[in-house]
This record gives C-alpha cells, sequence and structure tokens, in this order.
C-alpha cells in the first residue's frame, strides 16, 4: 500500500486482484443454494423491517448492500441478466465467480492475465457457436407443448412449483394473448403489456389471466358510471386538486373577504382544467396525483370515469397500449392552458368490475396493443410478492423461447455438453490460451455440481457419470442423443431431458455466458485499486 500525492492510498498487484476475487466468490457462496429445483429460499430483513422470502438471485442481490467495488460487478450482472432475459440470474453470478477463482489459480501458476483473458474470449466465442449449431432445438420442431415445458422449468424451482401445470399454463396463455406483428414481419410477445395484481386472500390455485390491462384502483367517485364504451382516455401526470402557494410563498390577507376570492380562483382554476379535458372528449380520466373532493361532480355531470393515485408503471403501461401521450402540464406555448384531443388514447371499453371482493379497473380493446391481467391469489402479502417475481421468470422465460424460436435440454446438460467440448477443443491449440480454456471448460460445471449438490445427491459421481455419457455421444456421431442427457435431481439419475422436457431458452444460456465471461474479464483486468480520501479543510487561512 503506496501514499499518493493525490490525498489517498493505492493496493497493486496480486493482492488486488486476490481481494476482489475473494469478495466475488463471497457474494456467488450466498446464492449458491438457492439453484435449482430444490434450491432453498432466503430471507431477506431490511433497516425498516420488512421481509422478503425469495430464491431469485437478482432480488437477493438487489436487497444486499454491497460496498465492495469488484463485488458489486456481480450485482449489476445479475440485474442485467435478468433484464436482458428475465431468468437465469443465480447461474449467471456463480459461472462469473467461478471463472474468477479459477482465473486466480492460473495467475498464481504464472499466466499472465492477458493469456487469461484472450482463452476466455475465445472459450466464450467457441461455446456460443457450439451451442447454436449442435445443442439447440427448434420450438417448431418440438410444438406447443415445448412452450408448456419451458414454462415448467422454470416454475419448477419457484414457490408456486407445487402449482406447477396450472401456472405454466397460465403463462403461455398470458404471452400468447399479447402476440403482435411487427413491420418486418415478425412477431413479438411483449411482456410489459401483462400487467400482474396482487390480491392476499384465497389459494393461489384462484390465480386467473383476464383480458384487458387491470388496474388495482376504483372509481373516485360511486356517483360515476361503471362503464364507459367507446372510451377516450386521458392519462395526467399532474393535479387536479385546488391550486396551492408554492413552498416557501406567503400571501398576507388582511380582509376576510379577499380570502374568499383567492378560495374561489384556486378552485376555479381546477374547475377549468377539468372542463378542458372533457370538453376534448375525453370520457376515462386516469391521474397519478390526486382530484379534489369538490371537483368530482363535473366528472359525474359528464357521465365520465376518473380514477387517481395510478400508480406510474401502469399508467406508462396504460398510455403505450391506448396510444394517450402522458401529460405533465396543461401549459402551452401561449402560456395559456389548454388540453388537445389528440393526447387521448382508445380503447373499446373501461370498466370497474368485482373479483373476489375487490374492485379493479379494467381497460379493454386497446388500440395500440393486445393486453393481459393476471390476478395473483395467495395466502399472504409475501406470498403473493414471490408468485409475482416467480411468475414474471416464468413469463420472460416463455416469451424468449418464442421469439429466439430455439430451446436447449437443462438440468446440468448444456455446460456439460461444453465442458468436454472446450476440453477437446483446448488440446488442439499450442498456446498458454489452452491452459485458460481448459480452466473454462472446468468452471463451467459449476452448474450441475451445485444442482446436485443441493438435491443432496453425490456431486462427484453424478458429473462422472454425466461427463462420460456426454464425452461418448460427441466421440460417437451414432449417438447423437446422448448430447441430450442431463440430470434427474427427483431420482438421483440421468435421463434425456429433451424427451422428459426438461426445457430452457437457448438465449438465456447464451447471455449467461456471454455476461459471465465479460463481467470475469472486467475484475480480471483490475491491477490497482485507489482510494481516494475526502480532503479535510484547511482552517488556518493559509493559501
Amino acid at each position: 500500500m503506496s501514499s499518493l500525492a493525490i490525498y489517498g492510498e493505492r493496493q497493486s498487484g496480486e493482492d488486488v486482484r486476490t481481494q476482489n476475487i475473494t469478495a466475488c466468490i463471497a457474494i456467488a457462496n450466498i446464492l449458491k443454494s438457492s439453484l435449482g429445483p430444490v434450491g432453498l429460499d432466503k430471507m431477506l430483513v431490511d433497516d425498516m423491517g420488512d421481509v422478503i422470502v425469495t430464491n431469485d438471485g437478482a432480488t437477493i442481490l438487489k436487497q444486499l448492500e454491497v460496498e465492495h467495488p469488484a463485488a458489486k460487478v456481480l450485482v449489476e450482472l445479475a440485474q442485467q441478466q435478468d433484464e436482458e432475459v428475465g431468468d437465469g440470474t443465480t447461474s449467471v453470478v456463480l459461472l462469473a465467480a467461478e471463472l474468477l477463482r479459477r482465473a486466480d489459480d492460473l495467475v498464481r501458476r504464472g499466466i499472465h492475465p492477458t493469456n487469461i483473458i484472450a482463452g476466455y474470449r475465445l472459450a466464450m466465442r467457441e461455446s456460443c457457436k457450439y451451442l447454436r449449431d449442435i445443442l439447440a432445438v427448434s420450438v417448431e420442431k418440438l410444438g406447443k407443448s415445448c412452450l408448456m415445458n419451458t414454462a415448467r422449468t422454470a416454475i419448477s424451482s419457484k414457490i408456486i412449483g407445487s402449482e406447477i401445470d396450472f401456472f405454466a399454463n397460465l403463462a403461455v396463455e398470458a404471452v400468447l394473448a399479447v402476440k403482435r406483428k411487427t413491420e418486418d414481419g415478425k412477431y413479438k410477445y411483449p411482456i410489459k403489456a401483462i400487467n400482474i395484481l396482487k390480491k392476499s386472500g384465497k389459494g393461489a390455485r384462484d390465480s386467473q389471466l383476464l383480458k384487458g390491462i387491470g388496474l388495482n384502483v376504483t372509481r373516485a367517485s360511486q356517483g360515476m358510471p361503471l362503464r364507459v364504451s367507446p372510451a377516450k382516455i386521458a392519462c395526467l401526470d399532474f393535479d387536479l386538486r385546488r391550486s396551492k402557494m408554492k413552498m416557501g410563498v406567503q400571501v398576507l390577507v388582511e380582509d376576510p373577504k379577499e380570502l374568499e376570492k383567492i378560495q374561489e380562483k384556486e378552485y376555479e382554476v381546477t374547475k377549468s382544467r377539468i372542463e378542458a379535458i372533457l370538453k376534448a372528449g375525453a370520457n376515462a380520466i386516469f391521474t397519478t396525483k390526486g382530484i379534489d373532493d369538490a371537483a368530482l361532480k363535473y366528472f359525474v355531470e359528464k357521465n365520465a370515469i376518473a380514477v387517481r393515485r395510478v400508480a406510474k408503471d401502469d399508467m406508462k403501461r396504460l398510455a403505450k397500449a391506448t396510444g394517450a401521450s402522458v401529460q405533465l402540464t396543461m401549459a402551452d406555448l401561449g402560456g395559456e392552458e389548454s388540453f388537445d384531443p389528440s393526447f387521448l388514447g382508445s380503447a373499446e371499453e373501461v370498466v370497474e368490475e368485482t373479483i373476489s371482493d375487490d374492485k379493479f379497473i379494467f381497460v379493454r380493446g386497446c388500440k395500440n396493443l393486445a393486453s393481459g391481467t393476471i390476478v395473483l391469489r395467495g395466502p399472504n402479502e409475501y406470498m403473493c410478492d414471490e408468485m409475482s417475481r416467480s411468475l414474471h421468470d416464468c413469463l420472460c422465460a416463455v416469451q424468449r423461447a418464442l421469439e429466439s424460436n430455439y430451446v436447449v435440454p437443462g438440468g446440468g446438460c448444456v455446460e456439460t455438453a461444453l465442458s468436454i467440448f472446450l476440453e477437446n477443443f483446448a488440446t488442439t491449440l499450442g498456446g498458454r490460451e489452452q491452459l485458460a480454456i481448459a480452466e473454462f471448460s472446468d468452471a463451467l460445471l459449476v452448474i450441475p455440481k451445485t444442482l446436485a449438490a443441493n438435491a443432496a445427491l453425490d456431486a462427484t459421481d453424478m458429473i462422472a457419470k454425466l461427463r462420460a455419457v456426454h464425452n461418448t455421444g460427441q466421440l460417437d456421431s451414432n449417438k447423437g442423443n446422448l448430447s441430450h442427457m442431463g440430470l434427474d435431481l427427483e431420482n438421483g439419475h440421468l435421463r434425456d431431458n429433451l424427451e422428459a422436457g426438461i426445457l430452457e431458452p437457448a438465449m438465456s444460456k447464451i447471455k449467461s455466458i456471454q455476461l459471465a465471461t465479460e463481467a470475469a474479464i472486467t475484475i480480471l483486468r483490475i491491477d490497482d485499486l485507489i482510494k481516494l480520501k475526502k480532503k479535510q479543510e484547511d482552517d488556518s487561512g493559509e493559501y
């Protein structure tokens, strides 16, 4: 450790690399026991006492207050995997940590990090190519049952695994319901058009899929109609309450009559805004803020539905589906307040419905996007939250399988096949990269090893058998079906996971390998850590 002229401390060389890798391995160890269909859950309690029970890697890391700068890279890695793919967050962190651990061993043996990075990059490219060309199977070839099996595999490791068929069917129907054709002729399945509402009470099997966008809000007044059709929708992100003075602004009034005039003017401003919106043709008004109780009568008189306190995410979803523009203000270029009819969206109907004693607003027949709503029921709030996270992962898996059109067998099958392939590929190279590729090959086995260990099986014995089977399959072209062999964690033996219906989107595996490798390389390239200290102010007054 050395001092710098820039008022900080510097650590360099092997110490920094070892510290970074140790921190990353510590993060991976937290997640290790939650991988797979028999993985365990984590209970997270924040400083406010709120409890989250989950086995979702991205959620766990999001709640952890990680301070080490290198470990933060893995946290961001899990979030990136969650955003791009939606599933596989735990496995991507485990793989990145294992790649780092093995790279550290190579550095200790005198291999330069540059050689290791070159080897890792080559191994990543060859792995992805082999996965696409040899291991991936077309969704069209397997039929619709492929989607159900992909959904089942995603759910099997979640809290809703006990109702696997029910929720798998729910997820597949929901994704297919939002199917739309793009301008280039391809089909897209935007899962953001699927809204998930959570209501505690009843059992998990009482969950249901409903058409349209469902919002967990009600009409602002009971005098408003229950249904408007066709609906012209205004999406607002400003208050429809009486205008108040800005913070810190004071008006001194000596005459009580003047005070009444101020209050009347405040009320007139709100009234004129509402009249402008209704005059534009809106009959369904949604706002993220409040609506003055005294102003509700104007909506009732015009037979319009007004809804207040809509969540911002729901508002964005609603605006996108109906073609409305979310308005932040009514001010125009002339300094006046107006509302143009072009800001309105349209839908077949906006209706308030009661489901299991709870009232919801539904927007159906949206102009731009087909949409659906899943109403989740569960015994308590924690269960509903975890069910929502689990179902989101499942929806993402089905979406990726449909859009990429390829799936691969799960249960450690892909990782073992790639490990054998890279082991043989490494022997064809003459440089030092050969050692890095051999270590990359061994690192991939961390996934099947962890799966077996979490299922209380003998990991060493199971992986040895699996490697032998895949090696035979790759050497003998007549035994190509052996490349689909994976772990059966329930019965403790090997099986053809393609036949058994243990399927995952090919894109999920490719992204996992790419993101884990890039994260490992990012941390491996670091050989200096400079911590800057906050400079203390000098009270002496000298310059």
